[in-house]
């Protein structure tokens, strides 16, 4: 499946507490799995009315690990303001050629 999944961090303030937990149960699986470089999470700063959102977005490859965070299926993001959350750094054009 080549579906990619979305979550909601929460405002600016409060994200970097939900990142930090994303990648800390992310390392053990990625390094259980080989290290893929389809595995990847990313993270974009949405500007809104008064506060920015972090909307955390997961590689098809992560769809269960997405799911045990309540990401719902979207989309795949534009590359434009993505952050590498967790992941190998040359995942970059495997999932965005």
């Amino acid at each position: 499946m080549n579906t990619w999944h979305a979550k909601s961090l929460g405002d600016g303030m409060w994200a970097p507490a939900a990142c930090a937990e994303i990648e800390e149960k992310f390392q053990p699986i990625f390094e259980s799995a080989g290290k893929p470089i389809t595995m990847a999470v990313f993270a974009r700063r949405e500007e809104g009315n008064v506060h920015c959102e972090v909307i955390a977005f997961f590689s098809p490859a992560m769809r269960e690990f997405a799911e045990s965070f309540g990401a719902s299926p979207c989309v795949p993001p534009m590359r434009e303001g993505l952050e590498l959350l967790a992941g190998d750094k040359n995942c970059w054009s495997v999932l965005f050629s």
